[in-house]
């Protein structure tokens, strides 16, 4: 399966520099100011430009993987490969960040300096890809990776979603800070995969201690009674994972 890269970027630069040069080309007042802005709209979108025309090419097939793109440009065997984790970077302001996949290389194999983390296991990773760079969707790449690599490969953004998946909190002034929420989140999410009743334990005690101590407040945050619902659903299912444990122990 070859990945397509995606077209978003280069109609942004495009964009920049049309926009840049309309600016020029019809005067009026402030000149000054509307020249400083034009020329750096343009700037900004030559150098985004360039980054979007340089070679890039991202494989996945029987023998491995096909990765050309700046910083990186070798094949990469399965055998090379210790595990592949298609993940998703917490929110930001409850805005979701794009899919990433990570790679961990197998043991004494050296492909590029580290950049990441397994997400759940902590072992030193290489973002290979960020996926709003494809035009593929993450569904379509995990099923690639699931057909190729076995079980070298997980896709944490289905076994979360599995595990606990959460609505889309609404967002209103003077609400529970988003950054906070969604940390408490994945938190519980990353828990009840672990498979560690300890974790689980441990992961329940602290969304109970904050949510009892009061989250903190923000001028925009998720809405607390919507929030107060869907951690209180995230302790239970934390305490049915135990329950469960316990029963199955005995």
């Amino acid at each position: 399966m070859e990945l397509r890269r995606s077209r978003g970027a280069r109609v942004l630069a495009l964009v920049c520099v049309l926009g840049g040069a309309l600016l020029l080309v019809y005067p009026s007042d402030g000149a000054l100011l509307r020249t400083i802005i034009a020329v750096g709209a343009i700037a900004l979108g030559v150098v985004a430009l360039l980054s979007a025309l340089r070679p890039f090419r991202f494989g996945i097939g029987a023998d491995g993987l096909t990765v050309r793109r700046p910083g990186l440009r070798r094949d990469i065997r399965w055998a090379e490969v210790g595990a592949l984790v298609l993940d998703e970077p917490p929110r930001r302001d409850g805005h979701p960040e794009p899919p990433r996949l990570l790679l961990v290389p197998a043991p004494g194999v050296t492909i590029e300096p580290a950049t990441a983390r397994h997400p759940l296991d902590g072992r030193p990773a290489i973002e290979l890809l960020v996926l709003d760079q494809v035009r593929e969707q993450p569904e379509q790449v995990s099923a690639a990776l699931t057909r190729y690599a076995g079980d070298r490969f997980v896709d944490l953004l289905a076994q979360r979603r599995a595990a606990f998946d959460p609505p889309d909190l609404p967002v209103g002034l003077r609400g529970y800070q988003m950054d906070r929420v969604d940390r408490l989140i994945r938190r519980g999410q990353d828990a009840l995969l672990s498979g560690d009743p300890s974790a689980r334990q441990a992961a329940r005690g602290e969304i109970e201690r904050a949510s009892a101590a009061g989250l903190p407040l923000a001028q925009r945050g998720y809405h607390p009674l919507q929030a107060d619902t869907v951690l209180d659903a995230l302790v239970a299912a934390l305490a049915d994972q135990q329950t469960t444990d316990r029963e199955t122990a005995t």
